[in-house]
């Protein structure tokens, strides 16, 4: 009994000595958790010095900076930036600047907040708004129905950059811009900017065309391609104009090279080399048409490898052409090229070219005669072109003389014929 009572004064004992310290750990933890949570009544300010400036053809930065009276507290910040003009768009970001590609003869607008970045439950700041206007000019100056297209070469002067990009680009006057007006462009790729050389006028001598046979442009890149033209006249100010080109859209891919196609018996055997292009092989699709000349129809079979083989008739005639486009895998799908050079395989019953025109020749011609001579029987144009030549006068003269004699009451007739002749007479008496 002495020692249950000694054991329970020791448990009192414990305890007594371990609630400070528990007191201390739960505090602990209290203010902790105070610490993580946030003060509903903290509150978000808006940047400041929020600024907008043109760094490049097509090119802007936004930049602006943390509110200074912005309370430090362990709420993550971020920013949500709203583009307003010249195309809506938006995103959140944590940096306090951003670069963006973007046309800008409409001018540039936009607008940022300071949000919490993981917090939700906080309420956003208000917003700060910053607008770079549109560049000064006189309406209806500017070019219309900007068009652009790239192609790619094989370059035999470089084994560090095989292929060179060209760019040829036009445009049409504006409608209100005055005769003097002469126009100039500049395309920029990435950071490298280009001025026209190379220009194409129309009847009033301004440029309305512009040629680049050698460009830094990448055709396998994903940047923007941003063309810029502006104007001079001394009658207005020319308003200049700017547009963004995804090359996957202009880029004009080359033909298929060396098409060839081999027939034996009905097996058609086609076979064709990639185009000219940075592109490698498994880059392209390939589209096969198969033209039947006696039946009058084609088909279209659709390959991703540069080898076709089909059964076909052997007794006609086909025209074979192919044509390619950058396949999905290697980038957005694009422009199909033009077509081959027709390449022939097969019989071919008809007759040649040649000899219908020969027949068609001959046919002309005996149908002019024919008319001709029916003219010349009708219209007796012969004897009026070709009129017969006079017969000298014959020193022989014809004669013939009749007497009838008729006597009363008699029935006989004397006819007495005369001939004379050079030289000679010859008398014929008849008697009846």
């Amino acid at each position: 009994m002495v020692i249950r009572n000694e054991r329970s004064g020791q448990r009192r004992q414990d305890v007594i000595i371990m609630a400070p310290e528990l007191l201390i750990l739960l505090g602990a933890a209290v203010i902790l958790q105070a610490d993580l949570l946030p003060d509903k009544k903290f509150l978000l300010l808006p940047p400041v010095n929020f600024t907008i400036k043109a760094v490049n053809l097509a090119q802007v930065l936004l930049r602006w900076e943390p509110h200074p009276d912005q309370e430090q507290s362990n709420v993550q910040l971020g920013y949500h930036v709203k583009i307003n003009a010249p195309q809506e768009e938006e995103y959140e970001t944590r940096n306090t600047e951003r670069s963006l590609v973007t046309i800008l003869h409409k001018g540039f607008s936009a607008s940022v907040q300071t949000v919490p970045w993981s917090d939700h439950s906080l309420q956003a700041s208000s917003w700060v708004s910053a607008e770079l206007k549109a560049p000064p000019g006189s309406p209806g100056t500017e070019i219309v129905n900007l068009t652009c297209t790239t192609n790619t070469k094989a370059d035999n002067y470089t084994h560090f950059q095989p292929y060179q990009v060209s760019l040829h680009c036009t445009w049409l006057v504006g409608k209100d811009a005055p005769d003097d007006t002469q126009y100039f462009l500049y395309y920029r790729y990435r950071s490298r900017i280009e001025e026209c050389q190379e220009y194409s006028k129309d009847v009033l001598q301004r440029n309305v065309a512009c040629w680049f046979p050698r460009t830094f442009i990448n055709s396998k890149g994903r940047d923007s391609l941003a063309v810029y033209v502006n104007g001079s006249s001394k009658e207005a100010a020319i308003k200049p104009f700017d547009q963004l080109f995804a090359l996957h859209a202009i880029d004009r891919v080359n033909p298929p090279a060396n098409v060839t196609a081999e027939l034996k018996g009905t097996c058609l055997s086609i076979h064709w080399e990639k185009p000219v292009s940075a592109f490698p092989s498994h880059c392209f699709d390939y589209e096969v048409k198969i033209y039947n000349a006696k039946k009058g129809y084609f088909q279209t079979e659709k390959m991703t490898t540069n080898t076709l083989l089909t059964i076909i008739d052997d007794v006609s005639k086909y025209y074979i052409q192919v044509r390619a486009a950058v396949s999905s895998m290697c980038r957005v799908t694009g422009l199909w090229s033009e077509w081959s050079q027709p390449i022939y395989v097969g019989k071919d019953d008809q007759k040649p070219w040649t000899e219908w025109f020969l027949i068609a020749v001959m046919m002309t011609i005996c149908f002019i005669l024919l008319i001709f001579s029916l003219i010349c029987r009708i219209c007796h144009l012969w004897t009026k072109l070709f009129p017969p030549v006079p017969v000298p006068k014959s020193n022989i003269n014809d004669f013939f003389v009749i007497i009838n004699n008729e006597k009363t009451g008699s029935s006989e007739t004397e006819v007495i014929s005369y001939m004379e002749e050079a030289g000679f007479e010859t008398l014929e008496d008849s008697v009846f």
